[in-house]
């Protein structure tokens, strides 16, 4: 199995990342980190991230889950063509499809969350309801294969979650 993480090349969030990928790793879910263009990306703490591809190289029927990390930097994706096309075709195909923070407005943006029960960081809530969305305000919530989460504090859960739901 593999998971597509997919990172803003500046500022997103640290433990959203490196927490997600440690769960993912633990449960032998091969991961691979994706971002706008391939290189270097920045956390908001300061650890830098190396992403082995960009956006317009994603084959999304070569993994398993695509997860969208959040953190300030995540906004250049909210209505990112690319992105949104990542998340559409996630559905599409049956694939999990995840994002904590502010991430989960880039599936709100691709029309995708309609009847859906999400999570988010609390200030994207107005956002995911005015697109549909059922909020919960949980640290976690998953909904079939779409897996939400509310920010840094939840990455380990959101991880474990994006686990349990891969594996059935």
């Amino acid at each position: 199995m593999k998971a597509l993480l997919i990172i803003p090349p500046d500022r997103f969030r640290d433990e959203e990342y490196f927490q997600t990928k440690e769960e993912l790793e633990r449960a032998m879910i091969g991961v691979v980190t994706a971002s706008k263009v391939p290189g270097q990306a920045r956390g908001m703490l300061g650890k830098f991230v190396t992403a082995g591809i960009g956006l317009s190289d994603v084959d999304v029927s070569a993994y398993n889950a695509i997860v969208f990390i959040g953190g300030g930097g995540a906004e250049v994706f909210f209505n990112d063509p690319q992105a949104l096309g990542i998340a559409k075709k996630a559905v599409e195909s049956g694939k999990v499809l995840a994002a904590i923070c502010i991430a989960p407005t880039i599936l709100a943006n691709a029309g995708l969350l309609k009847g859906k029960r999400v999570t988010a960081w609390r200030g994207e809530e107005q956002t995911l309801r005015a697109h549909g969305a059922i909020w919960t305000g949980e640290p976690v919530t998953v909904d079939g294969r779409l897996v939400t989460a509310d920010g840094p504090k939840s990455g380990k859960e959101f991880g474990r979650a994006i686990v349990r739901v891969l594996k059935g």
